[in-house]
C-alpha cells in the first residue's frame, strides 16, 4: 500500500493535526525474492501475522510436480527486466492512429486467479485520485501483428501527463458488448444501462483434446417440480434478529393452523421475511397470534410465555416455467427467484434436524467429534445447494468439518484455554483477557439449580473477584458477596473465590454467575481465528481419501432420506441418490525446456510430476555470498553445516552458480530471540561483505518441525527490515538429505534470486495458440482480506503479470492496500490532478504494461486476465469496474492502443468434487488415489450456456483434489474451449519469480496498533500515518555551487534542513528525502521517507517540517 502525494511542499509552516497517531519504520532498501512456500506453513490458508505467502501466489496457476517445483511467489517489475514503478508510459513514434481490424481466430490454451468481494469504499485509505464509479465497456479490436515491424510505443515515465484528454478517452467507453443469444460471439450492441442487459460469453463448443474418460461428481440429480409456486411476505411482531426464534414462531403457527387456516399446505420459510408454499393459501392477508414458551426458563416449574403477531401477505409467484427455459439453453438469465425458493424448500428439514452454518449442516451425530485443542472441537456436517447445470437442477453434496466450542463447564473450558491446572496459581492479567476474548458472547446455562437449567449469553468477566464482588439484593439496598448469595440462596459453596465471575445480561442490568456453575451449551460455532495447532487438527480431520469421501456422501445423501423429505414431496422435488457420471477429459502435460547443458534438455511430466535429475535450470541464478542460521535445538552444527553444504552442491549441480562456501559458518539461535539474531548475524556478514562492495545474497534459516509464528515473523524481518533472501528448510529434511527435497529447495531458491527453472517447449517454438502468435501478457490478480473480527485491518490487492514473451514464465507482481473487506481492486487505474503535471495517470495495470515492454521491447497486443476468487454473485461488478479499469490503463498509454481482453474469473472455493469412475483402475487414478491431472470437465455439471469448466491439473498428496472452476466472463480474443483449457493446464506447469516489493510490514505492524489501541478502549482508534523511513540507499544531494558558502555547511555537504520532494522522488506517491543534520566527515546520507498509510491527511509541508522538528529532540 502506498499513499498518494498530497501536494509538493510550499510552506514553511505546517498544521500539525491532533488526536494522531503518527508510525515511523525504518526499512532496509533492498528488496529481496518473497515467498517461501515452506511446509511450515501449509497448514494455515490464511493471510494473517507475517503470513508466508503473498496473497498474489493463489491468483497464479499453481506449478505441479515433484522436482519440478511447486508454488508461486510475488515478483516486483521493480527489478525484473528495468520494467516497474517510474518506468514510463507509450508513445506513437508515427503520431498517427493505426488502422485495427479483428486478428484471425486461433486455438488453445487459458490459466488461473481468484478473490471474493464487497462494495463500497471507504476506510482509511489515503485522499488522492479518483475513479469511475460508473465504468462502460466496448468491445476491443485489434490491428494485424506483425512480428517484423517496429514498436509505436516507448518507454519514459510511469505517471505523467496524458497524451489524451478525458475528452478522447470517454468516447471509447461509449459501447458495452452484450452476448447474441443466436452465436457464441459477443457483438457491438447500444450501450447497457445496467449489468442485466449484460451477457457473459456463450460456451464456444466442447473440448475435444486429450484422451476421454468418465468421472463421477458430487452432484444429484433433481428432477424440476411441476408445481404452482406462491411466495408470501411475513411480519413477526415484536421483531427479534434470531432466525431460530422466528422458525420457533412460524413451526408453531403450522402446527397449530396447518389444516385449518393453511389449506393443508406445508410451507418453506427462510426464517427472515419470506414464506413459500405449493399452491395458494387460502387467504391474501391474514393475522395470527402465537405464544412461544422461551427455553431460557429450564425444564423446572412454570416457563416465561411471549406473545408474538405474525402477518403472513401475499407477495408474488415464483414461474418454474423460466427456470426450465433457461435450463434448456432458451433463456440467458437464471431466475434466481425459483432457484432461491427450491433451495430453501431443500433446507427446511436439516435446519430443523442440524446447526446449520451457512450453506452447510453439522451434527455430533453426523461423525465422531474430535478436539482441536483450548476448548474446541470439530463436528462433521455436509454442503448443500440446489444448482443450475446442463444436466438440469443439481444438488451438490459435499462434506465438511468446522470448529465448535466443547459444552464443557466453564471451569474445564478455562483449563484447556490456559492449558495448566487452574487451581495451582492465580489467575494473570494477561490469563483474564485471554478467558474474556474466548467467552464473550458464549452462551452458558447454569448447573447449581437442578432442572432448571436457565440458559444466558456472556458480555464479559467482572473486575472483581467473586468473593469482593458485592450487588444490592434487595430494594432497601442490603449488599451482599456473590459467594455469600449463593452460599445462603442455592446452599452453593464457591471454591474458585479469588476467580471473576461471568457477567451476563445487558450492561444495565447486568448478572454475575461464577464459572463454577456455569456450562456451556452444546452447538455453538467458533466464528474467531483458529490457532495453527487447531488448524493442523482440523485438517488432519477433513483429510480424507477419495474413495472414503464418496462413500461418505453417498451416506449422507442415503441418510437425508429425500425421497421422505415432507417439503420436498410437498414441492414435487426428486432427488437421485446416485452421484452424477460425467464426461471428461485428460490433457497432456506440455514439454518442459531445460539447459542444454543437463543431460536432459527436455522434460515430459508423468502424472503431474517430474524431478531435476540429470536436467539444469533454464536459467540459474547466482549465490555468491550466504549464511545460515539454525533455529531448531535438535539440529547441532556439524548436521547444519552438512546439510547447507549437501544444498549448494544440489544448486551447482542444478544450474545455478552458488558459492560452496558460506561467507560466515552456521549458527544457532533462539526462536524467542529470532529478531535479535537474525539483525545481529545479518550485521556480522556485512561487516565482511561491505568494505569489498558486496551484499548478502541469501540466508538459509532451519527452522523447527512446529514452529507456530517463527516463520511469519522470521520472513517479516527478513523481507521487511533486512531486505534479505531467505530459505527456511524443516528439521525433519536435514537429517534426510533427501536429494529429490534438495532439488525443490535448489528451485525455490532460483526463483528467488532472479533464475527461471523451465519454460515450456510450445511457448519457445511459437505453439501456443493466441500466445505465441503475437505478444501477448498474462495476468493474475486477488485479493486477501483480513480475518474475522480484524475490522481495522486493510484488504491487500495483488496482480502479477508475465514480463516475458514469447516464454510466459516471468512474473512481476505489485501489491496495494484498499478499503477493508473491498473485493473491487480499487488500484488497476487511476487519475488524479497533479498541480505542476495535470491530469496524471498509474494503477498497477498501466505500471505491469510499461514493465512488459521494457522487459520484452514489445507492447502487449493481447491481454489475458485471471481474476481469482470471485463469487457468482459479483460476476457482474468485477467485469464492469475492473475491465474497464483495465481499457482506461491501456487508453492512457496510447490513444488508440485497446488490445482485446479475455477475463475469467477462477473459483477454488466451490464444492464441486470430481471422483474417478473406477477407484480401482489404476490408469484412471494417480499415487493418493486422484483422478489423474489435466483432467478437464466442461459438460454436464457445467453452467447450461456460458464458457465455463473445471480442470484438476495438480497431482494429488493427501485428501481429495478440488478442481479449479473457470468461468469466461469477457472474451475478445475468440479462445475456442480447447485452446483456453489446454493454455491454463500448461500455465500450471510454469514458474513465477520472487522480486519482491514487501508490504507485509504495513500489514503486521498496522494491525499491531489497530489492536494495542482497542485493548485500552473497545472504540478506540486514532488516525494513523505509518512512515517508512529508509537510510540505506544510494541516492546523494550535492551544492550547487561547492564554493557558495551559504548553500554548504563546514563538511562541505548540502545545509541541513534540506528537503526534496520532485523529479528524483517516486511519480505518484507520498515520499521526500530530508538531510535533517550537519555532516562531519564524508557526504551526507539524506534519509528517504515514504508514507505507506495516512488516515491524518498530512499535507506534504507537515510532515516535512514535523520530521525536520523531531531530529532536534
Amino acid at each position: 500500500m502506498t499513499v498518494d502525494r498530497p501536494v509538493h511542499s510550499s510552506q514553511s509552516v505546517p498544521n500539525f493535526l491532533v488526536n494522531a497517531v503518527v508510525m515511523v519504520r525504518k526499512r532496509r532498501t533492498e528488496p529481496s525474492g518473497a515467498g517461501d512456500g515452506s511446509e511450515s506453513q501449509q497448514s494455515s490458508g490464511s493471510a494473517g501475522r507475517g503470513g508466508p505467502q503473498h496473497p498474489v501466489e493463489r491468483a497464479l496457476p499453481q506449478q505441479q510436480g515433484g522436482g519440478g517445483g511447486r508454488g508461486r511467489s510475488l515478483a516486483s517489475p521493480q527489478q525484473s527486466q528495468q520494467g516497474g514503478r517510474g518506468s514510463g508510459f507509450y508513445q506513437s513514434q508515427s503520431g498517427r492512429p493505426q488502422s485495427q481490424t479483428r486478428a484471425p481466430q486461433q486455438h488453445s490454451g487459458g490459466r488461473r486467479g481468484a478473490s471474493s468481494m464487497t462494495s463500497g469504499h471507504g476506510g482509511a485509505l489515503a485522499a488522492g485520485p479518483s475513479r469511475s464509479t460508473v465504468p462502460e465497456l466496448h468491445q476491443a479490436t485489434q490491428a494485424p501483428y506483425h512480428a517484423t515491424q517496429p514498436s509505436l510505443l516507448e518507454a519514459s515515465s510511469s505517471s505523467q501527463p496524458l497524451d489524451v484528454s478525458p475528452a478522447q478517452v470517454v468516447p471509447q467507453f461509449e459501447h458495452l458488448a452484450v452476448q447474441g443469444e443466436a452465436s457464441g460471439s459477443q457483438a457491438i450492441q447500444p450501450a447497457a444501462l445496467s449489468s442485466k442487459s449484460m451477457r457473459f460469453p456463450l460456451r464456444p463448443g466442447k473440448g475435444s483434446f486429450g484422451d476421454k474418460c468418465i468421472v463421477k461428481a458430487n452432484h444429484f440429480f433433481a428432477e424440476l417440480p411441476d408445481k404452482d409456486l406462491h411466495q408470501y411476505d411475513v411480519s413477526i411482531t415484536p421483531e427479534v434478529t434470531s432466525r431460530g426464534v422466528n422458525r420457533a414462531v412460524m413451526g408453531e403457527l403450522v402446527k397449530l393452523y396447518r389444516e385449518s387456516h393453511l389449506g393443508g399446505r406445508l410451507p418453506a420459510y427462510d426464517g427472515r421475511k419470506s414464506l413459500y408454499t405449493a399452491g395458494p393459501l387460502p387467504f391474501t392477508s391474514k393475522n395470527f397470534e402465537i405464544t412461544l414458551s422461551e427455553e431460557e426458563d429450564g425444564l423446572a416449574g412454570p416457563r416465561r410465555e411471549r406473545l408474538f403477531k405474525v402477518v403472513i401477505k401475499f407477495a408474488a409467484r415464483a414461474d418454474l416455467h423460466h427456470l426450465g427455459l433457461f435450463l434448456a439453453g432458451r433463456q440467458a438469465d437464471a431466475p434466481q427467484e425459483a432457484l432461491q425458493v427450491l433451495d430453501i424448500v431443500l433446507r427446511e428439514l436439516p435446519t430443523d434436524r442440524y446447526v446449520p452454518v451457512g450453506r452447510s449442516f453439522y451434527s455430533p451425530d453426523l461423525g465422531r467429534r474430535q478436539p482441536l485443542g483450548e476448548g474446541l472441537e470439530s463436528w462433521r456436517g455436509f454442503y448443500q445447494s440446489i444448482r443450475p447445470t446442463q444436466m438440469g437442477l443439481s444438488l451438490n453434496i459435499d462434506m465438511s468439518s468446522t470448529a465448535f466450542i466443547e459444552p464443557l463447564p466453564v471451569i474445564d473450558f478455562v483449563a484447556q484455554l490456559l492449558n495448566r491446572d487452574v487451581s495451582a496459581r492465580p489467575l494473570s492479567d494477561a490469563d483474564r483477557v485471554k478467558i474474556k476474548k474466548a467467552l464473550r458472547g458464549v452462551k452458558v446455562e447454569v448447573t447449581h439449580r437442578g432442572n432448571m437449567r436457565r440458559k444466558y449469553r456472556i458480555s464479559g468477566l467482572t473486575s472483581q473477584a467473586a468473593r469482593e464482588l458485592m450487588f444490592p439484593v434487595d430494594d432497601r439496598g442490603t449488599m451482599k458477596s456473590v459467594v455469600q448469595y449463593f452460599q445462603e440462596t442455592y446452599g452453593f459453596n464457591i471454591q474458585h473465590t479469588t476467580w471473576p465471575c461471568l457477567q451476563v445480561g445487558n450492561q444495565q442490568r447486568p448478572n454475575y454467575l461464577p464459572m463454577e456453575v456455569c456450562k456451556i451449551v452444546e452447538g455453538q460455532r467458533y466464528s474467531k481465528r483458529l490457532n495453527e495447532k487447531q488448524i493442523t487438527a482440523l485438517l488432519r480431520v477433513t483429510c480424507q481419501r477419495p474413495e472414503q469421501r464418496e462413500r461418505d456422501i453417498i451416506q449422507t445423501v442415503q441418510q437425508n432420506a429425500y425421497h421422505e423429505d415432507p417439503y420436498a414431496k410437498e414441492f414435487g422435488i426428486r432427488i437421485d441418490e446416485r452421484l452424477a457420471s460425467v464426461e471428461a477429459r485428460i490433457l497432456p502435460a506440455p514439454w518442459l525446456k531445460y539447459h542444454d547443458t543437463g543431460k536432459e534438455k527436455d522434460c515430459l511430466p508423468r502424472v503431474g510430476q517430474w524431478n531435476m535429475m540429470n536436467k539444469k535450470m533454464v536459467n540459474g541464478g547466482r549465490v555468491s555470498n550466504w549464511t545460515c542460521i539454525n533455529f531448531s535445538r535438535g539440529v547441532h552444527d556439524n548436521s547444519a553445516r552438512e546439510f547447507c553444504h549437501q544444498l549448494a552442491l544440489m544448486c551447482q549441480v542444478s544450474g545455478m552458480e552458488f558459492a560452496l562456501q558460506p561467507v560466515l559458518p552456521p549458527s544457532s539461535a533462539r526462536p524467542e530471540q529470532v529478531e535479535r539474531a537474525l539483525k545481529a548475524r545479518y550485521q556480522d556478514a556485512m561487516n565482511m561483505l561491505k568494505p569489498r562492495g558486496r551484499e548478502l545474497d541469501l540466508l538459509i534459516v532451519i527452522l523447527p518441525d512446529n514452529n507456530g509464528s517463527l516463520y511469519g515473523d522470521l520472513k517479516r524481518i527478513c523481507e521487511t527490515d533486512l531486505g534479505l533472501v531467505s530459505q527456511c528448510c524443516l528439521t525433519k529434511h536435514v537429517f534426510k538429505l533427501n536429494k529429490q527435497y534438495l532439488a525443490n529447495v535448489a528451485l525455490k531458491i532460483n526463483v528467488k534470486v532472479g533464475g527461471r527453472n523451465t519454460v515450456l517447449m510450445d511457448a519457445l517454438s511459437r505453439r501456443i495458440p493466441l500466445v505465441s502468435d503475437r505478444p501477448t501478457i498474462i495476468f493474475g490478480a486477488d485479493v486477501t482480506h483480513p480475518h474475522p473480527g480484524e475490522d481495522s485491518s486493510p484488504s491487500i490487492a495483488a496482480v502479477v503479470a508475465s514480463q516475458d514473451w514469447p516464454e510466459i514464465t516471468k512474473y512481476a507482481g505489485l501489491v496495494s492496500a484498499q478499503a477493508h473487506r473491498q473485493e473491487l481492486i480499487q488500484d488497476l487505474f487511476k487519475v488524479w490532478q497533479d498541480p505542476q503535471r495535470g491530469t496524471v495517470a498509474g494503477g498497477m495495470i498501466r505500471e505491469l504494461l510499461i514493465s512488459f515492454k521494457k522487459a520484452t521491447g514489445q507492447k502487449p497486443q493481447r491481454i489475458i486476465f485471471y481474476r481469482d476468487g470471485v463469487s457468482e454473485g459479483q460476476f457482474y461488478q468485477v467485469l464492469l469496474y475492473e475491465l474497464d479499469a483495465i481499457r482506461k490503463a491501456c487508453a492512457s498509454l496510447e490513444s488508440n492502443y485497446q488490445p482485446p481482453v479475455t477475463f475469467v474469473v477462477v473459483q477454488k472455493r466451490h464444492h464441486t468434487r470430481l471422483f474417478a469412475n473406477n477407484h480401482a483402475d489404476h490408469r484412471t487414478v494417480d499415487r493418493s488415489g486422484n483422478i489423474m491431472p489435466g483432467t478437464v470437465v466442461d459438460s454436464k455439471i457445467c453452467h447450461p450456456t456460458e464458457f465455463d469448466f473445471y480442470l484438476c491439473s495438480h497431482a494429488g498428496i493427501q485428501g481429495t483434489s478440488r478442481p479449479a472452476h473457470y468461468h469466461v466472463l469477457w472474451d475478445e480474443n475468440k479462445f475456442t474451449a480447447d485452446a483456453l483449457q489446454s493454455l491454463t493446464n500448461n500455465l500450471c506447469y510454469t514458474d513465477g519469480v520472487s522480486e519482491g516489493q514487501f508490504y507485509q510490514v504495513l500489514l503486521y505492524e498496522l494491525d499491531a496498533i489497530r489492536k494495542a489501541c482497542a485493548s485500552l478502549e473497545s472504540n478506540y482508534q486514532p488516525p494513523v500515518t505509518f512512515v517508512v523511513v529508509q537510510k540505506r540507499h544510494h541516492t546523494r544531494l550535492f551544492a550547487n555551487n561547492h564554493a557558495d558558502h551559504r548553500t554548504v555547511d563546514r563538511s562541505g555537504n548540502i545545509m541541513p534542513g534540506t528537503v526534496v520532494d520532485s523529479k528524483i522522488c517516486h511519480p505518484t506517491e507520498f515520499d521526500f528525502y530530508l538531510c535533517s543534520h550537519a555532516g562531519i566527515q564524508g557526504t551526507s546520507r539524506p534519509a528517504h521517507y515514504h508514507v505507506l498509510w495516512d488516515e491524518n491527511k498530512f499535507t506534504a509541508d507537515a510532515l516535512q517540517s514535523l520530521t525536520n522538528n523531531l531530529c532536534y529532540t
